[in-house]
C-alpha cells in the first residue's frame, strides 16, 4: 500500500497514517560481504560463514545493522511516497534507530519496509521536514529488525 497522492502541500493530511509498504528486496551473503568492506567493517560475525557457523551464538553470519538503516532512502523511493510535487530531497538524519534483532544471512533474506508518516514540519519556502518511521521486516521472522525515525528534507518543484 503505497499513498500516491501525497504531496508536499498535503502531506500534514497523512500524519500518523502507514503510507507505504515495500515489495521484498533480497539480500545474500556477498552483499553483506561488500557492504563490511566499503564500510571497514568485515568482521568475522558478519563475513566469515564458517567461522560463525562454529563461533556465532546466532548460529551463522547475520547483516549488519548498519546495512539494514542503509537501505531507508531505498525503501522510501521504491515505497512509492515521494511527492509528486517534490523537485528532489535531502537526508536530515535520524531522530532514533533500533536494531531490534540480529538478523542471521544464511542462504539469504527477503527485507521489506513498513512505512508511516509521523510528522510534517513547515520550513522556508513551501520546503518541508518529514519525518517518517521505517519498521524493517525480515521474511519468516515475526518481529522487526529494525525500527529507524528518518528525517527527509524535501524541496518543492518551482510553480
Amino acid at each position: 500500500m503505497a499513498h500516491p497522492d501525497i504531496l508536499i502541500s498535503n502531506a500534514h493530511e497523512y500524519i500518523g497514517q502507514e503510507i507505504g509498504v515495500t515489495d521484498w528486496l533480497d539480500i545474500d551473503q556477498m552483499q553483506v560481504n561488500i557492504f563490511g568492506e566499503v564500510t571497514r567493517w568485515p568482521t568475522w560475525m558478519h563475513n566469515d560463514r564458517d567461522r560463525a557457523a562454529r563461533e556465532s551464538p546466532y548460529g551463522g553470519t547475520i547483516i549488519h545493522g548498519f546495512f539494514l538503516v542503509s537501505l531507508i532512502t531505498y525503501f522510501v523511493r521504491v515505497g512509492g511516497i515521494d511527492p509528486a510535487d517534490g523537485l528532489h530531497s535531502l537526508n536530515y538524519g535520524m531522530n532514533k534507530v533500533r536494531i531490534l534483532k540480529p538478523t542471521v544471512i544464511g542462504d539469504g533474506i527477503r527485507v521489506r519496509d513498513r512505512i508511516g508518516l509521523m510528522d510534517v514540519v513547515d520550513k522556508e519556502a513551501g520546503r518541508r521536514l518529514f519525518t517518517t518511521s521505517h519498521l524493517i521486516e525480515v521474511d519468516g521472522q515475526d518481529d522487526p529488525a529494525a525500527y529507524v525515525e528518518y528525517l527527509n528534507y524535501w524541496v518543492p518543484k518551482e510553480s
